[in-house]
C-alpha cells in the first residue's frame, strides 16, 4: 500500500462505490484519457477501512482511558476536599475550645475563692457561666479528665485538664 495523506484517506473512505452510485461518474476521466488516480481493488479498500477502523478504535480507547483517569482524579479531589473541610471544622473547634480552657480555669478559681459567699449574686452568675461553659465543652466532646493516679499520656492529657473526646 502506498503512503497517502490523511485527506486522501478520508476521501477514499467516504467515497461511494462506483458501481452502486452515480455520483462519481461526473468526476471520472473520459475513457480514452489516462486516469489520474490508481484503481483500488475491493480487497485494498477493505484493508484500508479495517486499518482506519483499528486507528479509530485505538483513539477511542485512548480517549476512554483519559476519561476514566479524569473521573478518578475528580473523585479523589472531591474526597480530599471533603476530608480537608472536616479536618478544618474539627481542628477549628478544638483550637477555639482549647483557647477557652484558661477561662474555665479562672472561673473555677473564682468559684473556689467565693465558696463562702453562698448567696452572693456575683457568685451565682459565675456559677451559671461556669455551667454553661462546661455544657458547651461537653457538647463539643471536650470532657474533663482526672489524671490523678495515672501515668502521663501526652495524647490523652494534651489539653491541660481537658481532652478531646476523652
Amino acid at each position: 500500500m502506498t503512503e497517502k495523506t490523511q485527506e486522501q484517506e478520508v476521501k477514499e473512505q467516504t467515497a461511494c462505490c462506483e458501481d452502486q452510485c452515480e455520483c462519481n461518474q461526473d468526476t471520472q476521466a473520459p475513457e480514452g484519457d489516462a486516469q489520474l488516480t490508481t484503481e483500488e481493488t475491493p480487497e485494498q479498500k477493505i484493508e484500508m477501512l479495517q486499518t482506519a477502523l483499528k486507528l479509530s478504535e485505538a483513539k477511542v480507547m485512548e480517549h476512554y482511558d483519559l476519561y476514566v483517569r479524569a473521573m478518578a482524579e475528580l473523585e479523589n479531589t472531591r474526597r480530599r476536599s471533603s476530608e480537608e473541610v472536616q479536618k478544618a471544622r474539627k481542628f477549628g473547634i478544638e483550637k477555639f475550645a482549647e483557647n477557652l480552657l484558661p477561662v474555665v480555669d479562672s472561673l473555677e478559681k473564682a468559684l473556689e475563692v467565693t465558696k463562702d459567699m453562698e448567696d452572693d449574686p456575683v457568685r451565682e452568675g459565675m456559677l451559671a457561666t461556669y455551667r454553661q461553659f462546661m455544657h458547651a465543652l461537653d457538647v463539643s466532646e471536650m470532657k474533663p479528665i482526672d489524671p490523678k493516679g495515672e501515668v502521663f499520656d501526652p495524647h490523652k492529657h494534651q489539653y491541660h485538664r481537658y481532652g478531646a473526646g476523652s
